[in-house]
């Protein structure tokens, strides 16, 4: 039903009796586009696209504009109220948990894809745009373009080393970037053929790094992102669209793609196995792992609902929607 032009969705009673009554440290934001090919970039209706909040992985509020193309959200890790999300505009802000909002970014910086911030230096953002690399010293107020040393400057993925102030990687059209000195220059450390769709820093061993790409399968790192090998048993004639590590388990990886469905690993990436079964397609946009629920998996088939797993993609379940395009799933702690 919608209340105050917000959606709020009942799940359904196997989410209760999964979810057991634990806990939840963290909210679940989603960046969707839940209102079909035709849509108007602004035009309100019965189906909000853009971003979704979930307290109890049952109910899904809807915050903020109605936006059909809203990339990805990360929050501040000295303040998880303020939140930046990457969307079609550029960058977008909210300092109260999508109480208010604001659009930080001018008209020379849009279509931003991906966005980080500096734990260290919480007052440094770094998006992801067409044109490289855009960056904020003032939490979103003011941003330069920084480029320097990237041959091919399209960015869609940007992931700040949680060890050390400054320290950066970038994912572009033809490799992925280090920056250690605050994006003020970068180095190429890993030449790919296509895209660099997603970067990811092991929550268990910040020195270990997990990317996956377009046309060049996934790729590892064990050098804090100095040196990459490709990960074998990953296809590299598919488009990969994102990797996640489980914080609760060091051995538990997962990847997505177009066509290549749903793909875990239990032993560190060395095997993988499909968990595509119950899922309406392979072509799969996105795929979450709850840092609260042991076994909860979350994926995203391209124009279909999200689904649910709570035996880690077993089995699944349709969660929220019937049509969606479902551009991130991200964790934001509620403290």
């Amino acid at each position: 039903m919608i209340i105050a032009g917000r959606l709020y969705f009942a799940a359904g009673l196997f989410l209760a009796a999964s979810a057991g009554g634990a806990e939840l440290a963290h909210d679940l934001y989603v960046c969707a586009n839940v209102s079909g090919q035709g849509s108007v970039m602004g035009r309100s209706g019965p189906r909000l696209s853009g971003l979704y909040r979930s307290a109890d992985r049952e109910n899904f509020e809807h915050l903020g504009p109605h936006h059909i193309r809203t990339f990805s959200v990360t929050h501040d890790p000295s303040d998880p109220a303020r939140l930046y999300i990457a969307l079609l505009e550029g960058v977008l802000r909210t300092a109260d948990r999508g109480k208010t909002f604001r659009i930080v970014t001018g008209w020379d910086m849009t279509e931003a894809k991906s966005i980080s911030v500096d734990r260290h230096r919480p007052e440094d953002v770094y998006a992801g745009i067409p044109d490289g690399i855009a960056v904020s010293r003032d939490r979103g107020q003011t941003w330069t373009r920084m480029n320097e040393g990237i041959r091919r400057a399209y960015t869609e993925s940007i992931l700040v080393d949680r060890t050390a102030a400054g320290r950066v990687l970038a994912g572009t059209e033809k490799g992925i970037y280090l920056t250690e000195d605050g994006a003020r220059t970068w180095r190429l450390v890993q030449a790919t053929e296509k895209v660099t769709y997603s970067l990811r820093q092991s929550p268990h061993d910040p020195k270990v790094f997990f990317a996956v790409t377009s046309s060049d399968g996934a790729l590892w790192s064990t050098d804090r992102g100095v040196t990459w090998t490709r990960v074998a048993g990953v296809p590299s004639d598919r488009t990969l669209h994102n990797g996640e590590f489980d914080p609760r388990d060091a051995r538990r990886l997962v990847y997505c793609g177009w066509g290549a469905g749903v793909q875990v690993s239990e032993d560190g990436g060395r095997t993988w196995v499909d968990r595509t079964a119950g899922l309406p397609k392979r072509e799969v946009w996105k795929v979450a792992i709850d840092p609260d629920l042991p076994e909860r998996l979350y994926a995203a088939p391209y124009l279909e609902p999200l689904f649910v797993s709570d035996d880690f993609g077993r089995t699944w379940r349709k969660l929220l929607w019937e049509k969606a395009t479902v551009f991130d799933l991200v964790f934001v702690p509620r403290k």
